[in-house]
């Protein structure tokens, strides 16, 4: 595959889940201020639209930009945490010792990216510091963000959003005319979604204008009002909301209109519901984000709601429009509207009661972390991956009423220390990891076992990202401490990240030296995961000095090492390493084949430092074989990761040194032309595309396989299958996903497949991402082929 002749849109805009209705001179408008403006603030009351008016916006623009990133703080609380939050969104990663704020300078510097910060009221200075930031340096930036008030920075456009136009009172009214008015358009609609066959007649048309009216035209309230009518006539809603707002009458005198009838609309669905609900409503409120069933009977359960009722509890509430189910790879979750969930937070009964909520909610997360913890070196880490990566929002409150709740801090601090090896150094989080690491270790100056751990932690992933000025010191006290303590595993802990720092700044003989040490000590204590990391860092260590007969026998305990327990995300590094290691040794074939087999490893974490590392051994190999211009676009995807990652080419001397004498040698043999327009191809593919092309080369005749053994002792686990599946091997498809695989073979879009099968956009989506995950596969491509190789297999 040429990567030049892929057109491909960047970013991660959600699908509509429902029709979009009206705001047709809004859009215009919103058009015409990002052609003039680089800063576009909508801003209104809650529940007026605002994220859904932008989402739109964003989508209809999409074409002007080369990428265009949704980013919700609706979840963040913390405003040290916005820049790490909109470089998390954007898959630039922290891996270098700058702040994420240079990585995001980087990266959007050189492309033309709209940007739509949502729900920024909350965290407005920390967002216009940041956004002035981006937009000073990266002139090709336009910045869409929704507010209940403007940034308040220089050349920013603010935007008012007004509720829905309704027909004013007394004005004579037709069904026909009642059509102009997106307000009623929008009761229509979502009132036909949920009682089939409603529309607006002659008898009910006074009383929808009506209720309209009251509702003030703002969509939350007309959409949760539309819920009612399954069980309510249009007559008998307006009269009961009436009732309503005479029991308001004695509210805050200074809240405007619309925002009476709102509260009073979510005031009036919280009465009607039975006790067990309204409480169970009150207390999902305390989650900052989405959540699952077993967050639910953790943390709401006792108190008037029986474990055994939940589920019932959650379908009730979801079957009113309170809550929204989502499927996350598979999972189900559940999700209220920010509206509700500060609706609910105000109902909860004094602060005891919510104290108790969130010490509860607080033990389940960190009991989720401890297991986590114990369970990571083994089968599961993709699987502990793909949690924490859902968790993030839970997690992140967990740990910040630790450290605001007086005498919370030590879990806080525990919690932190924990998350470090699953969460952090998996996801290359460094910069969030030190972030609240540092505030944990600030808030417990206690010399104990943990705080120990702690500041190795800290240091190790401030020393991997080359912040050498930090990790020193929070390295030298944490040798210190340990010391003092006289802690066997915390002695080798501080060995290792000791080593490292002389691994980093290039003194072999002394990183062998502690790295020996502390892997003697780690075997002692049963530490797989620092034996695992002392053994390939050493291999790479003594390879350096020379020896390497030494090295290949340490990377060759490093695999077996993985493969025993069933562990993939530090055994996708340690072959990544060792690739280099036998490419520099000459030994091509297996350098491919580990290379390789490290690649869709890393694939599967999401690891994009590792496919680059993988990638670019694999284009010194090629470079070796003589095929020139698959090595350049592998060297140009190669670039293109490390500077969404904020990396720079030289970070670690000896690669750059590979990397420099694999260039010369294209140079020479293609000459620069030729050389540069490669190099470009490689850069416009993203890190799937990259891989794919670089595991394709399995169908060009190559002669080793990525998921062939490492060593003779043992067979691989299977690697992802390639597009070559033999027909007579049964599909692991069901029904379904057999038709969707088979419109995907015919060039269907999703669109396209929905209205075939007669079924919604989303259930096409979460139907191709099972396929994809069923198969291993990465790209709608290797579907196809899968699909045109079992039709051929057939007909054979």
């Amino acid at each position: 595959m040429v990567a030049g002749a892929v057109t491909r849109q960047v970013g991660n805009l959600p699908a509509d889940l429902t029709s979009f209705v009206g705001r047709r001179r809004e859009l215009a408008e919103i058009r015409r201020l990002l052609s003039v403006s680089r800063l576009v603030t909508l801003t209104g009351v809650g529940g007026v639209g605002k994220t859904r008016l932008a989402l739109r916006a964003a989508a209809e623009q999409r074409r002007a930009f080369d990428s265009v990133w949704l980013v919700d703080l609706s979840t963040v609380t913390d405003p040290a945490l916005v820049a790490e939050t909109v470089a998390a969104t954007m898959g630039v990663r922290d891996e270098s010792a700058a702040c994420p704020v240079d990585g995001l300078e980087h990266v959007l510097s050189s492309q033309r990216t709209l940007l739509v910060l949502d729900n920024c009221e909350h965290l407005r200075d920390a967002c216009a510091v940041l956004a002035d930031r981006l937009l000073r340096a990266a002139p090709e930036l336009r910045i869409l963000a929704t507010s209940r008030q403007s940034l308040g920075i220089t050349g920013e456009h603010q935007m008012k959003i007004s509720p829905l136009p309704v027909p004013e009172p007394d004005r004579p009214l037709s069904r026909r005319s009642l059509e102009l008015y997106d307000g009623i358009s929008l009761l229509t609609e979502r009132a036909a979604a949920v009682l089939p066959g409603f529309t607006v007649t002659e008898d009910n048309q006074a009383a929808v204008a009506e209720l309209c009216r009251q509702l003030d035209g703002i969509p939350l309230a007309i959409e949760l009002a539309a819920v009612r009518l399954r069980a309510l006539s249009v007559s008998a809603l307006v009269e009961r909301l009436r009732d309503r707002y005479r029991l308001l009458t004695g509210g805050s005198s200074t809240a405007v209109p619309r925002q009476q009838t709102l509260h009073a609309l979510v005031d009036w669905s919280f009465q009607l519901l039975p006790g067990a609900e309204r409480t169970l409503w009150t207390r999902l409120s305390i989650f900052p984000s989405h959540f699952d069933l077993d967050a639910v009977e953790a943390v709401c359960t006792d108190g008037g709601i029986e474990r055994d009722d939940v589920l019932d509890l959650l379908d009730a509430l979801l079957d009113k429009s309170l809550l929204l189910r989502e499927e996350h790879s598979g999972t189900v979750r559940y999700r209220m509207l920010d509206t509700l969930r500060e609706f609910g937070r105000r109902q909860l009964t004094g602060s005891v009661e919510r104290r108790a909520l969130l010490l509860r909610n607080r033990d389940h997360y960190l009991r989720l972390v401890e297991r986590a913890a114990r369970e990571w070196f083994g089968p599961h880490q993709i699987t502990w991956c793909r949690r924490f990566n859902l968790e993030q929002a839970n997690m992140r409150a967990a740990m910040d009423f630790c450290l605001q709740e007086p005498g919370e801090a030590e879990t806080g601090l525990r919690m932190a220390t924990l998350l470090t090896e699953p969460y952090w150094i998996a996801n290359a989080f460094y910069g969030e990891g030190r972030h609240w690491l540092d505030r944990a270790l600030a808030a417990v100056p206690e010399r104990t076992p943990l705080r120990a751990r702690a500041l190795l932690s800290d240091a190790f992933m401030a020393l991997t990202q080359g912040d050498a000025a930090a990790g020193l010191p929070l390295l030298d006290e944490g040798r210190a401490l340990a010391e003092e303590l006289g802690d066997p595993e915390i002695l080798a802990h501080a060995s290792l990240v000791a080593g490292l720092a002389a691994h980093y700044r290039g003194d072999y003989p002394s990183c062998a030296e502690l790295l020996s040490l502390a892997l003697a000590e780690q075997e002692a204590a049963g530490d797989k995961s620092g034996m695992l990391i002392s053994l390939t860092t050493l291999g790479a260590t003594v390879g350096h000095l020379g020896d390497r007969e030494r090295a290949t026998e340490l990377f060759e305990r490093s695999i077996e090492l993985t493969r025993s327990h069933g562990e993939r995300a530090g055994r996708a590094w340690a072959l990544a390493i060792f690739a280099i290691h036998l490419w520099q040794c000459g030994d091509d074939e297996r350098a491919t084949a580990l290379a390789r087999e490290g690649l869709v490893l890393g694939r599967d974490f999401g690891d994009r430092l590792n496919a680059a590392t993988n990638l670019q051994t694999l284009s010194w190999l090629l470079t070796r074989k003589g095929r020139h211009a698959d090595a350049a676009r592998l060297l140009g995807a190669v670039e293109e990761i490390g500077r969404t990652m904020g990396l720079a080419p030289t970070r670690v001397k000896r690669l750059a040194e590979f990397r420099e004498s694999c260039l010369d040698t294209l140079r020479s043999r293609m000459g620069d032309k030729a050389l540069h327009r490669e190099l470009r191809r490689g850069r416009r593919m993203t890190p799937d595309e990259a891989i794919e092309e670089a595991l394709g080369e399995r169908a060009k005749g190559e002669p080793a396989r990525a998921d062939e053994t490492v060593a003779e002792a043992e067979p691989t686990p299977p690697s992802r299958p390639t597009a070559a599946v033999p027909a007579a091997e049964p599909s692991p498809l069901t029904r379904r996903e057999q038709e969707i695989a088979e419109l995907i073979a015919q060039g269907r879009s999703n669109k396209e497949i929905a209205s075939t099968l007669v079924i919604s956009q989303r259930t096409v989506e979460g139907h191709v991402e099972h396929i994809l995950d069923k198969l291993g596969f990465a790209s709608r491509a290797q579907i196809a082929a899968w699909m045109a190789a079992r039709e051929a297999g057939g007909r054979s």
